[in-house]
C-alpha cells in the first residue's frame, strides 16, 4: 500500500468507534430536547474591577487596539488535555476565572481615545443541539464538554460586549497592526498592573489562603498514617489535592511535598518517597480558588509530631530570618531591602555555625554570597493570579521597588543542607527547612494571611498534636 492511501493520521484517533455522519442523524439528534431557558446571570462582583483594569490599559495605549487571548486548552498526552486555565492577564482584565471558554480573546479599543474606549470578548458561544459540532467533536461539542454560555450570558455576567468567535479572523485580518501579549510594552504593563492587588483581589487572596490552611491541616491529620509508608509523600500531597479540589478549583502549582534529604530539593514535586520516623517534611502548597488567585505557604513539620535539637536549631534560624523581615516590612522599604534582611540573618547564622570562608560582612559582598550555598532561592516573590505573580515586570518596578499598600507577597527563607555537603556539619546533612507567609501590605506594615498556620517550633507541635488527637 502506497503512503497516499493510508488513513490520515488526524483521523485515527476515531477508530475507537464509528460515529454516525449521516443528515438523518443529525436532524434525530438535533429533535427531543427539552427547553429549559436560562435566566441571564446578575453581574458579577468583579466587574467593576476589570473594568477599571481596562481602562488603564486603554490610558496607556491611547489610540490603539489591544488583543489579549485567553490562550487555548493544552494537550497532556495524545487527545487528553489539562485542566483549561485561561492567560492570567485574560483573567484579570475580564473577572472571567474557572468558567472562561478556550480560545476567547479579549479586545480594547481605544483608538478614538481612551475616554472613549470600548472592550468586546470574542469566544466560542454555545451552538446549540442542532448542528453536528455538538454530537461529533469530542474536543468542543457541547455532548462532550457540557454547555457553553451564550453571547448574552457572558455579557450579563462580565458587563463586556460580545461577539462569536467566528468573527475574529475577520475582525484581526481588517486590524493587523492590533497589539497582542507578544509586545514586550504591553507583557510588563498587564504585569505591573497586577503589582498592587485592588480590593477584590484581596478578597480572592483571602480565600486562597484560607482553603490552603485546611489543606494544611487536612495533612497534619493525614501525617500518622504516612509515616512509614514508602509513598508518604504521595498520601500527604494527595490529601492536600482534595482539599483544593472541594475548597477550590485546583493546586495553584505542583504541591512540594518533600520528606528526609527532599526536603534540600527546592522544587521536589515527583513526591515519590517514604516519609520516617523523625523526619521533616517540608511542605509548599497553594490552593486555586474559582477566581484563578492561589495562595503560597510552607511549613516544615516533625513527622513523629517533635522536632529534634538538630532540626530545631536549624528550624529556629530560618524563623529568625523570617521575623527579622516581618519586623522591618512596610511601606517605603523597597522589596531588595527585605531580601537584604534575610541574606544578613543567614549570613549571621551561618557564621556562628563556623560554615563561612570569612566574616559576616564579606559573605554580604555582593561577589562572594557565600551563605547562599544553603539558601540560594529569593526571600520571596509578588503572588496573585500566578504563583510567582507579575513575572514580566521590569526589575525597577519589582525588586528595587518601593513596598505600597495592596501589595501582595511572600516571606520565605530558608535552610538547605544536602546530604552530600561536605561542607556542612555532618548532623545538618539530610535537612531542609522552609517557613513561608503570603502578606498584605498596609498602610503601617504587613498582615500575615497565613497567620492562621503556626509558625515558631512550639507552635507547630502542638498544632500537629491537637488535630492529630
Amino acid at each position: 500500500m502506497s503512503n497516499d492511501a493510508r488513513q490520515p493520521i488526524e483521523e485515527r484517533g476515531q477508530n475507537r468507534s464509528q460515529r454516525p455522519t449521516s443528515d438523518e442523524f443529525l436532524a434525530y439528534m438535533g429533535q427531543g430536547w427539552e427547553d429549559t431557558p436560562t435566566p441571564l446571570p446578575a453581574k458579577s462582583k468583579v466587574a467593576p474591577f476589570a473594568a477599571a483594569r481596562r481602562a488603564r490599559v486603554a490610558e496607556r495605549f491611547d489610540g490603539q487596539l489591544v488583543v489579549i487571548d485567553a490562550g487555548p486548552s493544552l494537550a497532556r498526552s495524545n487527545d487528553t488535555e489539562y485542566r483549561y486555565r485561561p492567560h492570567s492577564a485574560f483573567a484579570h482584565l475580564t473577572g472571567w476565572g474557572v468558567h472562561s471558554v478556550p480560545d476567547s480573546v479579549l479586545v480594547i479599543d481605544a483608538r478614538g481615545g481612551a475616554a472613549s474606549a470600548t472592550s468586546t470578548i470574542f469566544f466560542r458561544e454555545t451552538a446549540g443541539k442542532n448542528v453536528r459540532e455538538f454530537f461529533s467533536d469530542s474536543l468542543i461539542g457541547e455532548f462532550w464538554v457540557g454547555k457553553r454560555p451564550s453571547l448574552a450570558e457572558v455579557a450579563a455576567l462580565l458587563d463586556l460586549h460580545t461577539r462569536s468567535l467566528k468573527e475574529l479572523p475577520e475582525f484581526l485580518a481588517a486590524n493587523p497592526s492590533a497589539i497582542t501579549l507578544a509586545d514586550i510594552d504591553l507583557i510588563e504593563f498587564v504585569s505591573e498592573l497586577r503589582l498592587v492587588k485592588d480590593a477584590y483581589e484581596i478578597e480572592e487572596m483571602r480565600a486562597a489562603v484560607a482553603a490552603t490552611i485546611t489543606g494544611f491541616e487536612a495533612v497534619a491529620r493525614k501525617l500518622p498514617e504516612a509515616v512509614g509508608n514508602e509513598r508518604g509523600e504521595r498520601m500527604v500531597e494527595a490529601a492536600f489535592f482534595g482539599q483544593a479540589r472541594v475548597n477550590g478549583n485546583d493546586i495553584g502549582y505542583e504541591t512540594i511535598a518533600a520528606a528526609g534529604s527532599h526536603s534540600c530539593i527546592l522544587h521536589w514535586v515527583v513526591n515519590d518517597g517514604a516519609i520516617r520516623d523523625g523526619d521533616l517534611l517540608l511542605l509548599d502548597a497553594g490552593v486555586e480558588v474559582d477566581s484563578l488567585y492561589t495562595a503560597d505557604i510552607t511549613r516544615t513539620l516533625p513527622a513523629n509530631g517533635k522536632f529534634n535539637d538538630v532540626q530545631l536549631e536549624i528550624y529556629n534560624a530560618v524563623l529568625a530570618a523570617s521575623n527579622a523581615v516581618f519586623a522591618m516590612a512596610k511601606p517605603g522599604v523597597t522589596y531588595k531591602e527585605m531580601h537584604a534582611t534575610a541574606m544578613r540573618a543567614t549570613a549571621e547564622h551561618t557564621h556562628a555555625w563556623g560554615l563561612l570562608p570569612g566574616t559576616v560582612e564579606e559573605s554580604l559582598d555582593i561577589k562572594l554570597q557565600f551563605h547562599r550555598r544553603w539558601m540560594i532561592h529569593g526571600t520571596g516573590h509578588h503572588l496573585g493570579l500566578d504563583v510567582h505573580d507579575c513575572a514580566q515586570a521590569r526589575r525597577e518596578t519589582y525588586h528595587e521597588a518601593v513596598l505600597e499598600p495592596g501589595m501582595i507577597f511572600t516571606i520565605e527563607p530558608g535552610l538547605y543542607f544536602h546530604k552530600d555537603d561536605l561542607l556542612a556539619p555532618e548532623r545538618f546533612r539530610g535537612i531542609g527547612v522552609r517557613i513561608e507567609d503570603d502578606v498584605l501590605v498596609t498602610e503601617t506594615g504587613v498582615e500575615n494571611l497565613s497567620s492562621a498556620l503556626p509558625r515558631t517550633a512550639a507552635e507547630v507541635e502542638a498544632w500537629l498534636a491537637k488535630l492529630q488527637a
